[in-house]
């Protein structure tokens, strides 16, 4: 090669241009949609009566595996599907909402473990990230990040989406790239996230062909479907409560025999017993049953919808001339989830600040389940028939947590068409996978940062040969303290009764091979192969960086929350501040504190919020209306409103409201220049949780706390809001991990 020279003159220079990244030969674009708490059959292709014709005919031209699994909880999925490696390993051994303060659990992407588009950047490939991320610290998503790790700063070019666990689908938290956006629109005119989301990935996709079409694209879609709120369009989920009028019972049955016809499971799988807690269906009344065919109407109402929007996106690959030449993965991130208790929820955000939510509240408020002003989710029973034929649920290492469907197809690259393949996989099998099929080696080193070695085992060969050998490694699973460990087709798993000793765990023992199920326990026949597998338990746990074991839900939110939000006890807003997520706002749950904002009520009045935390679900806002001052506490829907006595003058106003936290409840009194302008006293109060969506000054989202149509812009002149909190905040760790537990 030429070298390069720069001479004093062009005449004895010689230029030099550097090479620019080449993608491999025949390199696919790779399309990963990922679900979120969808369970293994709720997929039509997988025996559910739920209508998802787009992904039936992406399995009917590619292939379903039957033997996939993830990590029984979002973030942890995440990570190792990103990475390559096992969640704990990474750093992100349980969620992206807190860090123990141990290697395994920093709730954060270790930079050791470079990210798939990390290590395509470098092969020609742009990377582009739609949806769910939740796989960096919460106490980092605020506007001033650090950003290294947010999407564009694990390897994605561009990035769309919401960074918790959750988002109200009518009224998002979204982020563009490294930066809090507003949502294109809401309910009132027929906006959707997943619509939205869809769009976006078009949009993406649309700019790169026109300026790059050459170049290979990887697109992760991530939805928000179908994890809580539920939410979807009316009649979508009208439509399937004759569906499932027969119960969960008769669904489980109805399942199990599609299962088997379609080949998913083997013809002699069982049908385990009733989860725990779980009653039959005839033992529900009536209303009782009513309530929760809704609830589970409004999960299926969610998935449909999804897959309505996923067919714009197949469709325009396919106008567009890249479908034959896409590899398109479409999977979920565990099980269906049991955050929906035993009952069932029409808002969680009541029960999860201890206001019941009795059965004819829940009749009344029958209609509202799937629309804004509702924040529901199914109850055990429906969960348990989401994950037919397996045991348990998400946060589970039973096969209900941890076995999920994976379909993929790409036309150019599989020739199987409709087949299913049985060989287990892991999540951290991904990136090796992909890796393998485009002739990549894993970097040694990503940014000046060595890297560590990939722990998943590609499961390329299965894709064109359905008697490809099994996995080789053993694959280790723990969450909360359940744990399991799968090798050469047996498992050993043991769940954990929170708050108990570890050593009291039973271990229970499956042959998946030949039990599917896993109802038939061989502890006490095979006593050598469990004691075995136990000790790969141990080792592995202890190689991945599992230990040291924690079945603590409540305490550790509450420890970071103390840890984190704890430290700053005066928060000053100025105007012009954009949106502050949850996790970095105020905590002023179960304390007292003071808020005040200074105003210019113009002649003539002014109306509008100085500063709202929350939603219609939940949360509180201090606003003006009607030449007076408000504050109103919005506990699960139910508003709670003190309103100034005098309107307020015109001019420079401090405008406030002090709340005291005591034994018998709060206190709330409003302030006028310092002045005690207007008094409550309530029980109502924030137990474990404010709201999913957090706070803003000078307006209200598109979803109001207060009773004012959104989103409510103050109208005056606005200079500053100051909360100051005080030192006697105490919260229940247990009763904080309850509404926690139900964000993952």
């Amino acid at each position: 090669m030429t070298q390069a020279k720069i001479g004093r003159t062009l005449a004895d220079s010689t230029p030099y241009w550097p090479p620019k990244p080449q993608a491999p030969k025949g390199a696919p674009n790779i399309l990963v949609v990922l679900f979120d708490d969808v369970g293994f059959s709720d997929f039509g292709c997988y025996g559910s009566p739920i209508r998802t014709p787009t992904i039936d005919a992406l399995a009917a031209g590619g292939l379903r595996y039957s033997g996939f699994h993830t990590t029984a909880m979002c973030s942890t999925t995440r990570a190792a599907l990103l990475t390559g490696r096992n969640h704990h390993s990474v750093g992100m051994g349980c969620l992206a909402n807190f860090d123990s303060g141990y290697p395994g659990y920093r709730g954060k992407i270790a930079h050791e473990a470079g990210t798939l588009p990390e290590m395509l950047r470098p092969h020609g490939y742009r990377n582009y990230m739609v949806g769910k991320w939740h796989v960096t610290s919460l106490t980092e998503s605020g506007p001033t990040g650090p950003f290294d790790g947010w999407p564009l700063g694990r390897g994605f070019d561009r990035y769309y989406g919401f960074m918790d666990a959750e988002t109200d689908q009518y009224a998002p938290e979204l982020v563009r790239d490294n930066t809090a956006i507003d949502p294109p629109g809401g309910y009132a005119d027929g906006y959707h996230l997943t619509a939205d989301l869809v769009d976006e990935s078009i949009r993406y996709l649309a700019d790169h062909m026109a300026d790059a079409p050459q170049t290979p694209w990887l697109l992760w879609l991530a939805f928000g479907a179908c994890h809580a709120p539920h939410q979807a369009p009316k009649e979508i989920i009208e439509s399937y409560d004759p569906v499932f009028a027969g119960g969960w019972d008769v669904e489980r049955e109805r399942r199990l025999a599609r299962q088997k016809a379609l080949g998913i499971v083997p013809a002699d799988t069982r049908l385990p017993p009733r989860n725990d807690g779980v009653r039959a269906w005839e033992e529900l009344s009536a209303d009782e049953q009513k309530v929760t065919t809704r609830l589970q109407s409004a999960f299926a109402g969610m998935l449909d919808h999804a897959d309505r929007q996923l067919a714009r996106l197949v469709a325009f690959l396919e106008e567009t001339g890249v479908a034959d030449d896409t590899l398109i993965l479409v999977l979920s991130d565990n099980g269906a989830s049991q955050e929906g208790g035993l009952s069932g929820f029409v808002n969680a955000m009541g029960p999860y600040n201890l206001k019941a939510e009795p059965l004819a509240e829940k009749l009344a408020k029958l209609d509202d389940i799937g629309g804004p002003d509702s924040h529901s989710n199914f109850p055990h029973g429906w969960a348990m028939a989401s994950n037919t034929p397996l045991r348990r649920y998400k946060q589970n290492t039973h096969g209900g947590g941890i076995r999920d469907p994976l379909v993929v197809r790409w036309p150019n690259g599989i020739a199987a068409r409709g087949e299913i393949r049985p060989q287990f996989a892991h999540a951290s099998d991904l990136v090796p996978t992909l890796l393998e099929l485009l002739g990549i080696s894993p970097p040694e080193t990503i940014a000046g940062v060595a890297q560590m070695p990939l722990e998943g085992e590609s499961f390329a060969a299965s894709l064109s040969d359905p008697a490809a050998p099994p996995r080789r490694r053993a694959q280790y699973f723990e969450m909360f303290g359940h744990r399991g460990l799968w090798r050469d087709g047996w498992k050993a798993v043991a769940y954990h009764p929170p708050g108990t000793p570890f050593e009291a765990d039973r271990w229970e023992l499956f042959h998946l091979d030949a039990d599917f199920s896993e109802t038939e326990d061989l502890a006490q026949a095979e006593p050598e192969r469990l004691k075995a597998l136990v000790e790969a338990w141990w080792a592995q746990a202890e190689a991945c960086k599992v230990l040291p074991l924690d079945d603590r839900f409540g305490p550790r939110f509450a420890e970071n929350a103390a840890r984190f939000q704890g430290l700053r006890k005066r928060f000053v807003f100025h105007a012009g501040m954009g949106h502050l997520p949850t996790d970095v706002a105020p905590d002023v749950r179960s304390r007292s504190y003071r808020i005040e904002a200074e105003a210019v009520i113009p002649t003539g009045g002014a109306e509008g919020v100085l500063i709202a935390h929350g939603d219609a679900t939940s949360g509180y806002s201090l606003f003006v209306q009607d030449g007076r001052l408000h504050h109103t506490l919005n506990i699960g829907g139910q508003r709670t409103t003190v309103s100034s006595e005098r309107p307020l003058a015109p001019g420079p106003r401090r405008l406030g409201v002090a709340v005291r936290q005591g034994p018998d409840g709060r206190s709330f009194t409003l302030t006028v220049d310092g002045e005690a302008a207007g008094t409550l006293h309530t029980t109502a109060g924030f137990a474990t949780l404010i709201s999913w969506s957090g706070l803003d000054i000078g307006r209200g989202r598109s979803s109001p706390v207060g009773p004012y149509p959104a989103p409510f812009a103050f109208t005056g002149g606005l200079r500053k809001v100051t909360v100051v909190m005080d030192e006697d905040q105490a919260l229940d760790g247990e009763a904080v991990g309850l509404a926690e537990m139900a964000r993952q």
